[in-house]
């Protein structure tokens, strides 16, 4: 039974959200394969699977090759391709877009081995070397965030330019809610699209229980990344909503990691940016979770591909 601390947010579990609908309804508004995605058909679609690191790595490419760098999506926990939705499309209208589905999520299969932030940043890179890929501009939301802060900490020649969405640099970053949250199980996911997309795409339905476990055992890894990201060098961009799984504070924290932060009509734009979509949320409720605000998210992503360079002050 759902307590009244639960509704109120007060000692909030990841098993209430569930419960509620969150993670099952939150995440659909935007992707999940539901309608709004007029136009999508007119994008040419290639879909394939790649030998990476011991996994059978299932992608898709979308849109047609450009001059740009592609940009390469990296989902969050228990997505796939489908998560993307409307953002997805959005994009691949002027872009060459990659998306794919992670160790043991969709239709890649797991392996022998744990799930963590390195090794799957190790395997989008492998992902991108066998598409005779040099360079992309990437962007990973939630988890998928902490996978592109790792991306570019360990393979940065492969990075032109980065967007991390809804992470923190540190686990002790995180919301005290997620912290203080307990373990999900398997059962909490019946009847959420979450499961209905995994049994109806992955290869082994079966293993749903074997990801929940995995996942759960990331979620509770400490990590600490500070001195990582503020060495990056390539130009990147923070994106925290004003009610995410990370705190505000957190966000302007990692801007200045990052080499913003100042008062640009004196120093100029750095290279480090931050964007903080209002009255948006990480997931739920259903239509204000970060990936509904796809419009708003195209527009940033895009104008910053296209202008991520310093500008420098007008003096």
């Amino acid at each position: 039974m759902t307590t009244r601390d639960e509704v109120t947010g007060k000692g909030l579990s990841r098993r209430a959200l569930l419960r509620a609908g969150g993670l099952g309804a939150g995440v659909t508004a935007a992707g999940l394969g539901l309608p709004g995605l007029a136009g999508a058909t007119e994008i040419p679609v290639r879909r394939g699977y790649a030998p990476v690191n011991g996994l059978h790595m299932y992608y898709e490419i979308h849109g047609r090759d450009t001059s740009a760098a592609p940009l390469l999506l990296v989902h969050g926990s228990f997505m796939s391709t489908e998560q993307w939705g409307p953002l997805l499309a959005t994009l691949a209208r002027t872009r060459q877009v990659i998306v794919f589905d992670q160790q043991a999520h969709g239709r890649t299969a797991d392996v022998d081995r744990p799930l963590v932030f390195e090794t799957m940043a190790d395997d989008a890179a492998a992902l991108l070397g066998h598409l005779g890929i040099a360079q992309a501009d990437v962007v990973g939301h939630s988890l998928g965030g902490g996978v592109v802060f790792q991306v570019a900490i360990r393979h940065p020649d492969r990075v032109r330019t980065l967007v991390s969405m809804s992470a923190p640099c540190r686990r002790s970053a995180f919301q005290p809610e997620f912290l203080e949250g307990g373990p999900v199980s398997p059962e909490d996911f019946v009847g959420t699209q979450i499961l209905e997309v995994y049994e109806r795409v992955a290869p082994r339905p079966e293993d749903f229980p074997v990801l929940v476990d995995k996942i759960n055992g990331i979620d509770a890894r400490d990590f600490d990344w500070t001195d990582g990201v503020s060495a990056l060098a390539m130009p990147t961009m923070i994106v925290v909503s004003d009610a995410d799984i990370v705190p505000i504070e957190h966000a302007a924290e990692m801007l200045r990691l990052i080499g913003g932060g100042g008062w640009g009509d004196i120093v100029g734009i750095p290279g480090g940016r931050l964007a903080v979509p209002p009255g948006t949320s990480h997931h739920m409720p259903v239509g204000v979770g970060m990936l509904d605000r796809h419009e708003w998210l195209s527009s940033m992503i895009l104008e910053f591909h296209t202008r991520p360079g310093v500008v420098p002050p007008p003096y």
